[in-house]
């Protein structure tokens, strides 16, 4: 019996890699798609699957994939992801959808009882809390994709959450590592888009530069393994073969190491709790020259410690973090706004809802409604 897995951002970077995944094993079956608006890619990935069921979210490109695909069930809108999440019959659900736009897709998953991948870390920075709650009450598990969280997860496979001492979770340092703030403020939109190590969307690639995709990473992790705040590190490894580590309270250090390639934590969260082979390269440690690492520059990349302080407080600072952040990333790729300016719209944005935020948050309309004033503060600040 193959497991069916439900592709939600199915045309992204994420969710191209899983469909190779699952092309190249055979023990895996797609049961649907979901995606944005492009429309044509789609279109192929079903026909190559034999997939009839989708989701859409763009109207028009709904209706175009629709024509193109005879007698395909082709949801479209703003409900579409949720109607073909709760429609699907599936063994997990790939949360591939970029933004905070994916936390409704992970809500109707855990709803629903069915297991998730999940590769949206929006969904835990903006909705931890209300998310990790509604997982234990449904006892739906929640397998991280993110090769950081992915890492530590098989850390901590079998052992104690009370025996560590402390997670590292390693960054790149993006395209600007090594460079002072001083360099920055003139770095075009790019330079940013050009990561060392790896190939991601345009948001996760600028997020990288800027460290706030670490940042964010900081609240996943205290989120998805209980762990403090003051007991998650962000250190720099350049060549990002060492995804992460875990200490003990003996000492004893485990880390999770591998080429820098999604496919390896995408299969792992597709196929757990079994390790099936992986159709890539296999990491040579005798051609690795060294393995280094360092300590960040919270001078010039001030957006970690915006995010930990965010996550810190809690609450809804973190949705205000997130909002401010997406509209700050979008600004900067437009052409609107230079570099150093996405952490002031994001420092800009905490500081002036500081006093209006609530101290837990209890519903996915709260959400909504941190997110919407946060959006036009941010829109103000950049004006």
């Amino acid at each position: 019996m193959k497991k069916r897995i439900l592709i939600l951002g199915s045309t992204g970077s994420i969710g191209v890699q899983a469909l190779e995944v699952i092309a190249e094993s055979d023990s895996l079956e797609v049961a649907g798609l979901a995606a944005g608006a492009n429309y044509g890619l789609a279109v192929r990935q079903a026909e190559s699957f034999g997939v009839s069921s989708l989701a859409i979210v763009d109207e028009a490109a709904a209706g175009k994939a629709a024509g193109l695909l005879g007698g395909a069930h082709v949801l479209s809108g703003p409900g579409s992801i949720r109607g073909l999440v709760e429609e699907t019959e599936c063994d997990l659900v790939l949360n591939a959808i970029v933004g905070a736009a994916g936390l409704e897709a992970t809500v109707a998953t855990i709803e629903k009882g069915v297991d998730l991948a999940l590769a949206n870390k929006e969904s835990l920075v903006v909705g931890g809390d209300l998310v990790m709650r509604m997982a234990r009450e449904k006892g739906v598990a929640i397998l991280p994709v993110d090769s950081e969280h992915s890492a530590i997860f098989q850390c901590l496979e079998g052992r104690a959450g009370n025996d560590i001492d402390r997670i590292f979770l390693t960054a790149s340092g993006g395209p600007f590592f090594g460079r002072p703030r001083e360099e920055l403020a003139t770095v075009t939109r790019e330079d940013a888009l050009k990561h060392p190590r790896w190939e991601m969307g345009s948001k996760i690639t600028i997020d990288s530069a800027t460290l706030m995709n670490k940042g964010l990473e900081i609240i996943e992790a205290h989120h998805l393994f209980e762990t403090p705040y003051e007991a998650i590190e962000v250190i720099i490894h350049p060549q990002s073969i060492v995804h992460s580590l875990v200490r003990y309270r003996d000492g004893s250090v485990l880390a999770q190491l591998g080429l820098p390639s999604m496919k390896l934590p995408i299969a792992y969260a597709l196929t757990y709790p079994e390790r099936k082979p992986v159709v890539m390269p296999q990491l040579d440690l005798i051609e690795m020259e060294r393995l280094t690492f360092f300590k960040p520059d919270p001078d010039a990349f001030p957006c970690l410690r915006i995010a930990r302080d965010a996550g810190e407080r809690g609450g809804g600072a973190p949705i205000v973090l997130n909002a401010a952040n997406e509209m700050a990333v979008a600004e900067f790729l437009a052409g609107h706004i230079n570099f150093m300016r996405i952490p002031e719209v994001v420092a800009g944005t905490l500081d002036g809802m500081e006093d209006d935020l609530p101290a837990a948050i209890d519903s996915l309309e709260q959400i909504g409604e941190i997110d919407t004033e946060a959006r036009c503060r941010a829109e103000t600040l950049i004006q």
